[in-house]
């Protein structure tokens, strides 16, 4: 009995051993299927993608204009505190809780060349040093952008 017993329990071993073993041919079918695969996505690479929106070319003598419109510009209620009087829209350099501390700045842009004056906003207690005012906005914009130059904070405001 020993003798069936060691025979049979050989032979489950010996099956299970081969029975476990990768086959040659599934090797094979994972090879093809893998190079399947990479010639279908060189074949996607190589193919030319369409232009959904059309390309527009310009001419390079076009020159492109700032948009205007998309400056912010404050509006404040403000008086006059020294100054011959503001326009629809002016270039803001500097602000100033003391009154002297503006005034300081207003002849330091007077002495440059500008026609400064101050204005004072009563609900946040501010003096605002204005180094030019315009009626237009395209004007207050160019002499902003200038003025950033020294005084890199300068903004527009609108008198209400």
């Amino acid at each position: 009995m020993k003798k069936y017993l060691v025979l049979c329990v050989s032979l489950c071993i010996a099956f299970a051993f081969t029975s476990c073993k990768s086959s040659e041919s599934a090797y094979r079918k994972a090879y093809e299927k893998a190079q399947a695969q990479e010639n279908n996505g060189e074949e996607y690479g190589n193919e030319e993608i369409a232009v959904v929106a059309p390309v527009v070319e310009r001419p390079a003598t076009d020159v492109v204009v700032d948009n205007v419109d998309n400056v912010p510009v404050r509006t404040e209620n403000v008086s006059m505190v020294n100054g011959d009087g503001l326009r629809n829209f002016s270039v803001v350099v500097g602000s100033f809780s003391v009154q002297a501390n503006a005034e300081g700045l207003q002849s330091t842009l007077r002495n440059q060349g500008y026609e400064a004056q101050i204005a004072f906003n009563p609900s946040i207690e501010m003096y605002r040093v204005i180094a030019a005012t315009f009626d237009i906005k395209s004007d207050a914009v160019r002499s902003r952008n200038e003025l950033r130059s020294q005084f890199p904070d300068a903004w527009l405001l609108s008198n209400q």
